[in-house]
């Protein structure tokens, strides 16, 4: 992972691999790239607009999955608990047959800041 800080800006990648190494031997090998780059900046008022891919290569299949993601996220309190909200879409530029074209993401981050 890398991963950098400035101005408001957060931008880096996550790379991963996996294989398989045992099991049954009537299933398919696993060789599978991941790769997240990432860019987003945060507002004054605590307001984060966010830019991804989330994109695997399965190496046996020769097959990239290749989403985009957009979303905006706010830091809000309940209580004097934080917490983010994010609300975001996602387009799927690449994908094996049957794979979605888009799709919709919400989360809900709990924050357990140090005193």
């Amino acid at each position: 992972m890398f991963l950098r800080q400035e101005h408001g800006f957060t931008y880096g990648a996550l790379v991963n691999h996996i294989w398989s190494v045992a099991g049954e031997g009537g299933r398919d090998d696993v060789s599978s790239t991941f790769l997240q780059p990432f860019l987003s900046y945060t507002t004054a008022k605590q307001t984060t607009f966010v830019l991804n891919t989330e994109s695997t290569y399965d190496w046996e299949h020769e097959q990239w999955t290749v989403p985009i993601n957009l979303a905006a996220a706010q830091l809000l309190k309940l209580g004097k608990m934080p917490f983010q909200f994010q609300l975001g879409g996602r387009y799927y530029m690449e994908g094996p047959s049957g794979n979605p074209e888009w799709g919709i993401r919400a989360t809900v981050t709990l924050l357990f800041p140090k005193k």
